[in-house]
């Protein structure tokens, strides 16, 4: 549906065509052709292949995509899409990276997905990608390779970690694995639609009806009209003072808030009425986490009440990256607000490595640069 809905932007469908012998894929053919979904229109690909195809493993498909003549970020980004998805893979089924198989023709269409949208994306000059919340179908689906599954698959709720969803009436699978690591990979940022030029708007259709539901996703494509640091989101702040509460009680309550859905807990030391030493609770929370911490707060804590107040969060664009160290590879968050960057050290990574390598926490900080000029 994806790649569909480039072809509806302008992508090619003849290039799309010419990538298959590039990347090996014999008696493949690639068709593109408009259908209507609930009295709309989109592009529907359809992926034949003219005999059975093998059960590709990750490295087979790794291979085939970096011999490819593609240009060195297509490939790049088809090879992230895919070590994204086969590391969830590998995590769920208890099986190592390499031998992770997409099967038949299920792994053709994967192949042809991610590195046709990769394709799209350079040619239609694409740079950031933003999405709305994501809907779950509910139900059973059949898992090629894996038999009957619950849904949504584990794979695509693993990689829809740190996104919004929210759950539907409709049977069957509303977002796949595939479209789940693209979004992962592509950090997609799910908030309202910036100022933009719109130029254009396209459909992709999928194969199945959903009676009352178009069964298309919608891709706009525009130009920013001014750039906005930082993304801009209204949040709670829950407050309440304590002043008669245990000290080994706040323990077991901040890990409990965090769990139920806080974006931040602090505990401050205050002066209170007739001169008693408390402490107040701050909680940063997303709007739908409210209930869920109110009641962890009187469940959990001695107060009586508690202030609830709707403020705008300012946060800036933040994702994860790997450095290559001496030591071996390092994760680290990569931090922009205003066009700068700055690479910014995750603690436990650093400790780790530290630790497995026996030289000191300080010489692994040493090794992050305080700017990332590039990325």
């Amino acid at each position: 549906m994806t790649l569909g809905a480039l072809i509806d932007l302008g992508l090619p469908v003849a290039e799309l065509q010419e990538l298959l012998p590039a990347l090996g894929l014999k008696d493949v053919a690639l068709a593109a052709r408009r259908v209507t979904k609930e009295h709309l229109t989109g592009i529907k690909i359809e992926i034949t292949a003219g005999g059975r195809q093998p059960a590709r493993t990750y490295r087979d498909i790794t291979a085939m995509i970096s011999r490819a003549p593609l240009s060195e970020a297509v490939k790049a980004r088809s090879l992230e899409i895919f070590r994204l998805l086969g590391e969830v893979e590998a995590r769920i089924h208890g099986q190592s990276l390499d031998t992770v198989h997409f099967h038949e023709l299920g792994g053709l269409d994967s192949i042809v997905d991610v590195v046709g949208v990769a394709l799209g994306l350079e040619r239609l000059g694409v740079s950031r990608v933003f999405c709305s919340p994501l809907p779950m179908g509910w139900g059973m689906i059949a898992a090629s390779g894996h038999g009957r599954l619950p849904n949504p698959a584990p794979a695509t709720l693993e990689l829809l970690k740190g996104l919004p969803v929210y759950g539907t009436d409709l049977p069957g699978e509303l977002v796949t694995p595939t479209g789940a690591v693209i979004l992962k990979a592509l950090k997609a940022e799910c908030q309202p639609c910036p100022p933009l030029t719109l130029t254009g708007v396209g459909y992709g259709a999928g194969s199945r009806d959903l009676p009352g539901h178009p069964n298309l996703l919608r891709l706009y494509l525009g130009t920013p009209l001014a750039e906005v640091p930082g993304r801009r989101e209204t949040v709670l702040v829950l407050e309440t003072h304590l002043d008669d509460m245990n000290p080994e009680w706040y323990e077991p309550l901040v890990a409990g808030l965090f769990s139920d859905g806080a974006l931040d807990v602090a505990l401050t030391p205050i002066q209170m009425k007739k001169g008693r030493p408390g402490v107040a609770l701050t909680v940063i929370a997303p709007m739908a986490a409210k209930e869920g911490l109110l009641a962890r707060i009187f469940t959990d804590s001695t107060t009586l009440g508690v202030r609830v107040l709707e403020v705008e969060r300012v946060t800036a664009r933040r994702w994860p990256e790997t450095l290559d160290t001496p030591y071996g590879p390092l994760e680290v968050k990569v931090m922009e607000y205003g066009g700068r960057r700055r690479v910014l050290p995750e603690y436990e990574a650093c400790r780790r490595l530290a630790a497995a390598q026996g030289v000191p926490l300080i010489e692994i900080y040493r090794l992050i640069p305080r700017e990332k000029l590039s990325g």
